[in-house]
């Protein structure tokens, strides 16, 4: 099976077969390559809907150009044994997924890195040596997810200003969203009488703020019903595991 980058003449089939409609493992087939090696090209080059060969190409030089670059820093190596490759490919990845929800590249870049160190915490200076990108980047980056309540400002012990995603954060942001759109049904219904009950255009706003207001229920129900989640700490390596019965099947 070959190894190694992706050549454009490749990238060009991957963009083929996605204009196709074929699976990522379809395509991989034909490539002889691992299915993991195409999902991951796709995903950090726009997704399926927006993957272009000539970009993804030009995008994948310009990253291996700027590891290039970076001033050496010595060895760090990654906590409990990761692979630093496949951090880098899943920073990228989880990138564009936040990318495709609307949130502009570079404070999907700051969020995706803050998400993604065990702290849940990192300075200025962190994120700018991470990001290999400018400190003005990361204080609009900053500004604009403290406005979203992904992230806040809290001083640490060296007064150091430090910049912070709580395990409470996805509920804080799902209760945002369903207060905006309650917003939405008021402003639909007010239409209802404008524009005269009974009436399509009426009707249709009715029935939009009926759906949107189901919505805007189940979510902040089930928010609330699973905020637990957000908050469950993983025993798995504290406990030991079970030894095998006596006697079991071999």
């Amino acid at each position: 099976m070959p190894g190694g980058r992706l050549t454009q003449q490749e990238r060009q089939q991957i963009a083929l077969g996605l204009a196709d409609g074929h699976a990522y493992a379809e395509i991989a087939r034909r490539l002889d390559r691992p299915t993991s090696t195409v999902t991951r090209e796709v995903m950090r080059n726009g997704g399926p809907a927006a993957y272009r060969a000539d970009l993804a190409h030009r995008a994948t030089e310009q990253r291996s150009h700027r590891r290039r670059q970076a001033v050496p820093r010595g060895p760090e190596p990654l906590a409990h044994g990761r692979d630093a490759e496949a951090v880098r490919a899943y920073e990228e990845m989880f990138t564009t997924v936040l990318m495709q929800s609307g949130m502009p590249k570079m404070m999907s870049r700051v969020l995706t890195c803050l998400y993604t160190t065990d702290a849940g915490s990192l300075t200025a200076a962190e994120l700018v040596r991470h990001l290999q990108v400018s400190p003005a980047s990361i204080s609009k980056s900053i500004a604009y997810l403290e406005t979203q309540g992904l992230v806040r400002r809290e001083r640490d012990e060296r007064r150091r200003e430090r910049y912070v995603v709580d395990d409470d954060v996805w509920y804080q942001s799902m209760m945002a969203s369903a207060r905006a759109t309650a917003q939405l049904v008021v402003a639909a219904r007010q239409g209802v009488s404008v524009l005269g009950s009974g009436t399509p255009a009426a009707i249709r706003l009715e029935n939009i703020a009926r759906y949107v207001d189901f919505v805007s229920e189940s979510i902040t129900r089930a928010a609330k019903q699973g905020r637990d989640l957000l908050h469950t700490k993983s025993t798995a390596s504290t406990q030991p595991e079970p030894a095998p019965a006596a006697g079991g099947d071999t």
